[in-house]
């Protein structure tokens, strides 16, 4: 499984990006909004760090605005992919960027039929939210496991974002659905290496090694 991140924050990116396990990032209007800078700067600032697909959002609501808005954003960098927000003005945005070249991440999918539509357009990858699902009591793993039986049936040169992660658990039963990619809070990559049994170990070793004799 890739391992995104899931913020427009550059000192975690490039923190997390230290750590040698990430492959790319996704940012939406509501992260940059906190970073008081203006967009194409800080996605092109983001490039700089990152070298695998960096998602930008377009915020336009026609197609003909959309496809124009997601040139402007992937002439930036050629890591650039366009967020397209799952509406009927989407797909035919899609279809044209994807005929064009430019890589499409089709975002707020919150079904297997909106997956299907927007694999069929041509989205590069598509991006499903398990914990806004979660929120209101329904299971959002059960819509990834939807979707990679649809993907796992066709063959469709699309990859799955999990996106709207909340916690560990959602990461680790993605991937054991072979779901290809999660986008992942800071907060919680942060949580996935930490256990206390690991902790423990650590201490007990080092009280042992304090007991071994010295030269």
């Amino acid at each position: 499984m890739k391992i995104f991140i899931d913020t427009a924050n550059l000192d975690k990116i490039r923190e997390v990006n230290s750590w040698g396990i990430l492959d790319g990032v996704t940012t939406n209007p509501s992260l940059v909004a906190k970073e008081n800078t203006d967009f194409e700067t800080l996605v092109g600032e983001i490039c700089k760090i990152v070298s695998g697909p960096i998602s930008a959002e377009v915020m336009s609501e026609t197609a003909t605005e959309m496809v124009e808005e997601a040139r402007k954003l992937a002439a930036i960098n050629k890591n650039v992919v366009i967020k397209v927000p799952m509406t009927e003005e989407g797909l035919k945005a899609t279809k044209t960027l994807a005929e064009e070249g430019i890589p499409v991440n089709m975002t707020l999918v919150f079904s297997a039929a909106q997956a299907l539509l927007a694999c069929k357009a041509g989205a590069r990858y598509i991006s499903p939210f398990v914990g806004r699902f979660d929120d209101v009591g329904e299971d959002g793993l059960r819509l990834i496991a939807e979707i990679m039986d649809i993907l796992d049936s066709y063959d469709f040169d699309t990859e799955v974002i999990v996106a709207s992660i909340r916690h560990p658990i959602h990461v680790t039963q993605a991937a054991r659905m072979g779901a290809h990619i999660a986008t992942i809070p800071y907060d919680v990559l942060k949580k996935m290496f930490n256990h206390p049994l690991t902790d423990i170990g650590i201490k007990r070793f080092k009280d042992d090694w304090a007991k071994v004799p010295k030269k």
